[in-house]
């Protein structure tokens, strides 16, 4: 049983499954960085400014408020981050819509590929293959249809 789960592990790993996803876990991480900076450096600096300088981060409602005696607080602030969920709203709608241009390009690349016409872009061997095949059904059933029609 053990030694089965090994060998189909081994497989997964060396097809390029485990591969394919350590990358993308990698640019994932560095998109998100650079996402990151994009929306505290870029984006909520012009937008705090338009407000009168309001740090849009650091906002929150604060249902509870918290109390000092003798230098203890208790009980400790409940407050509700709206600052950070539109923090984190910004940094979805600027990966949204990375992702949909990344994924358009590469549908554009993609259907030029697949067309085995195209000269300009490399047709992946099956595509070729396929094409072939069926250059060559076409001139079949050409052939078959002249035979038919002298009959």
């Amino acid at each position: 049983m053990q030694l089965k789960f090994i060998k189909e592990f081994k497989e997964f790993a060396v097809k390029g499954n485990m591969i394919d996803i350590a990358i993308g876990v990698i640019i994932g991480t560095a998109f998100n960085n650079v996402v990151n900076v994009l929306v505290k450096e870029i984006f909520l600096p012009p937008l705090s400014f338009m407000t009168d300088g309001i740090n849009w981060e650091n906002k929150k409602i604060i249902l509870r408020e918290a109390v000092t005696v003798d230098g203890v607080t208790r009980p400790e602030e409940i407050a509700i981050g709206y600052g950070k969920l539109l923090e984190a709203g910004i940094d979805f709608l600027i990966i949204g819509f990375t992702v949909f241009l990344v994924v358009k390009v590469m549908n554009k690349v993609r259907s030029k590929a697949d067309d085995p016409k195209n000269t300009t872009e490399a047709t992946p061997k099956n595509i070729e293959l396929l094409s072939g095949i069926s250059d060559l059904m076409e001139k079949q059933v050409e052939l078959l249809e002249r035979i038919e029609s002298k009959k």
